[in-house]
Formats: structure tokens, sequence, C-alpha cells
């Protein structure tokens, strides 16, 4: 018998596949371009990790990577503010859907989108670099778990705005600065020391220098102490979570 949540993450699932053009091949393609423009600018230029990984392949975790990351964040946080804006939000809150299979179904249907997009960007560049997998495993943990962090983040803020503009705040002014001061395009030890300090207080850090470590088998910390950074967050945003799904903050007035 289909569950009430299955039903749900059927319609999450579906919601970002019909439009697969806009929510997959666009993020792709914007990766891809990025690439493009920093190994052209770049690539003879910077070295990163005392010359033992070119910087074109050093590139390619962290576009993947953050792509997964602004694309798992966006289904989930997109998804429910068009459901509170169009008024149809009532008939996901009418059924007896338990908190947790609430944000069971927006957070698994955002680790869906996260990976589809980070499959295509690592497909696309491969003609570019072809970076071998050291630790597949890593890059499966923080790819899949990464995306979650994201997508509570996106029910956080689809709960919490209440027009689009809000929720393009949050992405603009927490989003974006997080993942592109990330370590996306350089390794933070070529910062000056306050911005290295900073980038050691930021989470998407230690998620893309975790999952850079999967293909490679060197980054800047420790890859253990970016999985406790990581499992910390994902504890921390999804009690949050949940806390603000069974008060009904913002959904039931």
């Amino acid at each position: 018998m289909v569950g009430g949540w299955t039903t749900l993450l059927y319609k999450e699932l579906l919601r970002f596949w019909k439009v697969s053009f806009q929510t997959i091949l666009a993020p792709v393609v914007s990766a891809l371009l990025f690439l493009l423009i920093f190994a052209h600018v770049l690539g003879d230029n910077v070295r990163v990790y005392e010359g033992r990984v070119g910087y074109t392949a050093f590139l390619v975790p962290g576009l993947v990577m953050m792509s997964v990351l602004q694309n798992a964040f966006a289904n989930s946080s997109s998804s429910l503010i068009q459901s509170k804006i169009t008024g149809n939000l009532v008939f996901i809150l009418l059924p007896p859907l338990a908190p947790l299979e609430f944000f069971g179904a927006y957070v698994l249907a955002s680790v869906a989108r996260g990976l589809a997009v980070g499959l295509g960007v690592y497909l696309v560049t491969l003609p570019f670099a072809a970076p071998q997998m050291a630790g597949p495993a890593w890059v499966l943990f923080f790819a899949t778990v990464g995306a979650g962090v994201l997508g509570m983040l996106g029910l956080i803020a689809g709960i919490w705005a209440e027009k689009f503009d809000q929720l393009a705040a949050f992405q603009n002014f927490l989003i974006l600065p997080l993942t592109f001061l990330s370590g996306v395009f350089y390794s933070i030890h070529s910062l000056p020391p306050f911005w290295f300090s900073l980038s050691q207080v930021n989470p998407v850090f230690y998620m893309i220098d975790g999952f850079r470590y999967g293909f490679f088998g060197v980054s800047d910390v420790s890859p253990l102490l970016s999985a406790g950074v990581l499992l910390g967050t994902s504890l921390v945003l999804g009690g949050l979570t949940l806390q603000l799904l069974r008060r009904g903050y913002k959904l039931r007035y």
C-alpha cells in the first residue's frame, strides 16, 4: 500500500523532472561555463596541493558539489514557496502526514535533484578533466548528506519566506556566499589569514573539501573532520526543520 509520504515524494520528484530542461540541464550548462572560463584564465597560473593536482581537475569536484548543493536547496525551497503562494499548500497539509513524513519527502526529492545535476556536471566535464576517484565512498557520502543538508536549509527558507523576493534574499545573501566562499575555485591555504579563518567556520567548505578528497585523496583538512562537521550540521538543521514543521510555523494559520 502506497503511503502518503511516498505520494508526496513522487509529486516532488515529478515536479522537477517535468521541467528538467530548467532544473537539470540549465545548471549543468552553467557549471560547464564556469569550468571553461576559470580553467582558461587561471589554468596555468594557479597551483593547488603543491602542484600535485592540475587546476582544471581541481575545479571539477568543486563545481560538481556546488551544483549539487545549490540545486538541492532550490528544489525544496522553490517547491514550498510556490505551494504557499498559489494556495495549494492546504492540499499537502490536510492529509494526516506526520512532520517526519513531510520532511522526508521534501529532503529526499532535493537529494535526488542535487545528485542528478551533480552527475550531469561530472559527465559533461569528463572531456576536459577526468579526475580518478580515490575514494568513491567519500564522494557518495558527501554528495548525498550534503544535498540533504541543503534540502533541509531549503525547507527552512521555504517555511520562513512568504514571497519570492524573501526567498531570493535568503539565497543571494546566504547560500551564494557560503558556496562561492567555500573553496570551489581555490584552496583556502592560498587565502590571507582573515579569509582563511572565515572559511573554517563555513560548513559548506567542509562539504566541498571532503567531496574533493574522495577524488584526489588529498584535501585542505581531514575528511573525518569534514564528515563530523557535515553530520553535526545535518543533525542541527534536521532538528530545527522538524520543530518548525511540528509547530506549523508559517504553514498553518
